[in-house]
């Protein structure tokens, strides 16, 4: 059994050192970049290949607010919710698919949970209404967040698919933008996307 996980594995980074690396930018109606953007890309028939992220699947709640505010982790993965702070809180989710609740902790104690569903889960707190985090529950790999240049890389994409963003503030159903795209099995792309945002928040 080891084998074969090992030997599936060796087969994914083999497939994914031989596709495209595809470099998207997002930007607003006003032509600037647009930073916390989600941006995948979903193969169509799915992706079949393990997939995990090199970073902690945690949110812990410090200074009255969720650090980190989004965080991208794999379907089925367990999400921690560490408390940092001096007060409880109380973490709780109403997003379909992915509905929980952690009641009251305190100080130093920690809270989890698994996500089953890809989707959208917004995270907030009952004791204190300012406090707003976005988990990605994701099926697919190739999917990264834009930084203040507005631009996310795609590394190994390939084949048709949907090319995707999500944004908190995006004028569009569940915050999603979504097109048709095709990517070569190698080689270097450039994308652009334009998405509406709330007045209050364009540009951020």
């Amino acid at each position: 059994m080891r084998f074969l996980i090992v030997l599936c594995a060796w087969f994914a980074s083999a497939a994914l050192a031989h596709a495209a690396d595809v470099t998207v930018r997002v930007t607003d109606a006003a032509g600037a970049p647009v930073r916390h953007a989600v941006v995948s890309f979903a193969p169509d028939g799915g992706y079949r290949g393990p997939i995990a992220f090199d970073w902690p699947y945690q949110i812990a709640q410090r200074n009255l607010a969720f650090e980190p505010a989004i965080l991208i982790a794999p379907v089925g993965a367990e999400v921690r919710f560490p408390n940092l702070d001096r007060v409880r809180h109380h973490v709780y989710s109403f997003s379909d698919g992915n509905r929980f609740e952690l009641t009251l902790y305190g100080r130093d104690e920690t809270r989890a949970h698994r996500f089953r569903s890809a989707g959208i889960a917004a995270i907030g707190c009952n004791i204190h209404d300012q406090m707003r985090a976005y988990i990605i529950i994701t099926d697919t790999p190739f999917i990264a967040i834009t930084g203040a240049d507005g631009t996310a890389r795609l590394a190994g994409a390939s084949g048709a698919g949907h090319l995707r963003v999500w944004h908190a503030d995006l004028r569009a159903r569940g915050g999603v933008q979504s097109r048709p795209a095709r990517y070569p099995a190698a080689g270097a792309v450039q994308e652009a996307l334009r998405v509406d945002l709330r007045a209050a928040h364009a540009g951020h």
